[in-house]
């Protein structure tokens, strides 16, 4: 029986894939696990040793972007918990069965470890939590397990029930951007729990440029995605002063083209909480 699908979607990721695979496959753990390695459309070759290996199972896509391609490595898992990890980290012994006891246990549905800067190994981050402008930080004090408004995508584990109920990643994403707030926004609004547990913590390399073309349009649409999703009017205007180095107009032209209303009406009618009760939950003063 699998426990955990652990599942890792990368893209140009160089020997990144590689040392991650390493260090995971090196560490001690008594769950059952599986890897799934989501290749979206890498063009250096970085995903190439993994043909010769019967352990993880490789699932190529063709530039659906970060949402996308862990909504499919969900498709191909067998695993009662997804695990979704960046193509650039590192672990340690008895990570995955620390990480997945709150939901396990029942007290949480999706937890974040600590997140440790690689090169700077006194700098954790434990989940995130959105400022006044709506920009994620990291949240830095946290000594003990307890909820937290906002999962980093970096080490993610949720449940699958709670990802299936959800509907996993949004599924009109583009490339990058917002995705993981998003989740965590959505799995709140659904009732559901987000925790961080600082007993673990995983290293993550922390890249200054990203290794693929990102456009600012595309973070742009996915913010406004989200806003029009799940906020109410007033935070949509908001927001639409928040974005820059795009025409906003022309962006939200070509959102409302697509399904967000009718998603949005889906959601309204499903969710437990609106976006009311997450901001003064969290005091978020937005």
């Amino acid at each position: 029986m699998i426990e955990a699908t652990i599942i890792i979607p990368v893209r140009n990721e160089g020997v990144s894939v590689y040392n991650t695979l390493r260090s995971l496959q090196s560490v001690q753990t008594d769950t059952s696990y599986e890897v799934i390695v989501v290749d979206d459309q890498s063009t250096d070759g970085c995903c190439d040793f993994i043909h010769s290996r019967e352990d993880v199972h490789l699932v190529r896509t063709e530039g659906v972007g970060a949402a996308m391609a862990r909504n499919v490595g969900t498709e191909h898992a067998e695993g009662d918990v997804f695990v979704f990890c960046d193509g650039h980290v590192f672990f340690q012994d008895y990570w995955l069965d620390r990480l997945m006891a709150p939901i396990r246990s029942g007290t949480a549905d999706a937890v974040n470890p600590g997140i440790a800067d690689v090169y700077d190994r006194s700098h954790i981050g434990y989940g995130y939590r959105w400022n006044r402008a709506l920009e994620a930080e990291w949240n830095l004090a946290v000594t003990k397990q307890q909820s937290v408004s906002l999962l980093a995508g970096g080490c993610l584990a949720v449940a699958r029930r709670a990802f299936e109920e959800v509907g996993g990643f949004d599924h009109g994403f583009r490339t990058w951007g917002r995705e993981d707030e998003e989740f965590s926004l959505k799995l709140w609004l659904f009732g559901y729990t987000c925790y961080a547990v600082p007993t673990v913590r995983i290293l993550h390399v922390f890249r200054h440029t990203p290794p693929f073309e990102l456009a600012w349009e595309d973070v742009g649409y996915n913010f406004l995605r989200m806003a029009h999703l799940h906020f109410k009017e007033e935070r949509i205007e908001k927001c639409r002063h928040l974005v820059k180095n795009i025409e906003v107009a022309q962006v939200e032209k070509e959102l409302l083209a697509g399904d967000v209303l009718q998603t949005r009406k889906l959601y309204e009618q499903t969710r437990k909480f609106d976006d009311d009760w997450f901001m003064s939950t969290f005091q978020i003063p937005f």
